[in-house]
């Protein structure tokens, strides 16, 4: 969503919630403290031990006021575009798969490359200012029942444009170009 990392939001039906004891304790979680016990506060109290992490709540709330600055509903309609693009460019470089391609998935393109470490392409292309994940995404099991161990992951976003997906293609092309020498 744009915002810092380390900060996000749980949703859980009250009454899980109000059954699920703390994880952690400390600060104002806590209702009332005697030798004998502690009584704790209520859901969603009962799951902030410490102080917040104020500053990250800020910038995500940043964050959730660009995102409902655009509009939801416009930033899927254009990632969703740019998807359709960059699936069409990307499914035309030589020996390259993408994984995952349900017609109506997010913005999120994952592939691998013949002959060349996942880790390879996301340096290069990081080399080349293209921003891409590499490696196995907290996403094992998944990658394994398509036979693989990592892929490289590019997210598209509304500030990027078909250009962009031209230069990761023609990058992606030019590696390629290299191997097969």
């Amino acid at each position: 969503m744009f915002g810092p990392t380390g900060i996000g939001a749980l949703f859980g039906k009250a009454d899980v919630l109000e059954a699920m004891p703390p994880w952690q304790g400390g600060g104002n979680m806590i209702q009332d403290v005697t030798f004998e016990k502690t009584a704790y506060q209520g859901p969603p109290a009962r799951f902030e031990a410490g102080t917040g992490n104020i500053a990250d709540a800020v910038g995500l709330g940043a964050a959730l006021d660009y995102l409902n600055g655009i509009g939801l509903e416009s930033v899927q309609a254009y990632e969703h575009e740019l998807l359709g693009y960059a699936t069409e460019k990307l499914l035309q470089v030589p020996g390259l798969t993408l994984v995952g391609t349900a017609p109506e998935k997010a913005g999120v393109l994952s592939f691998v490359l013949d002959g060349v470490r996942t880790e390879d392409v996301g340096g290069a292309l990081d080399q080349l200012g293209i921003a891409v994940r590499s490696g196995h995404h907290c996403a094992q099991p998944i990658l394994r029942r398509f036979g693989l161990e990592s892929t490289v992951r590019a997210s598209l976003a509304p500030y990027n444009t078909c250009e962009d997906i031209d230069a990761l293609v023609a990058a992606v092309r030019r590696l390629q170009a290299g191997r097969s020498r």
